[in-house]
């Protein structure tokens, strides 16, 4: 298998087992295609989870970077994590 495996979907019918445990096995996606356009990808789950969670970590980093633009950009100071854990009855 390649980097970047194309499969097309009628060919990933006939060996649709095959191509999972591949899949599992080297932790490569595989394109499938229909027409010679790209319609789906084979992932392993362990792999789409790990995915999942690094975009879920750098949508939090981006919006973080964003707040403090913003309050750069207003002049705001932040709020001390202490006040924040007394309104949020944490403290």
């Amino acid at each position: 298998m390649s980097a970047v495996e194309e499969i097309s979907v009628s060919s990933a019918r006939e060996n649709l087992a095959g191509i999972i445990d591949a899949v599992g096995a080297e932790h490569r996606p595989v394109f499938l295609t229909r027409r010679g356009r790209r319609v789906a990808a084979l992932v392993d789950a362990d792999d789409l989870d790990n995915l999942l969670d690094l975009a879920e970590d750098m949508a939090d980093i981006r919006a973080a970077a964003a707040a403090r633009e913003e309050m750069r950009s207003t002049g705001q100071e932040p709020i001390p994590w202490e006040s924040v854990k007394v309104d949020l009855g944490l403290a």
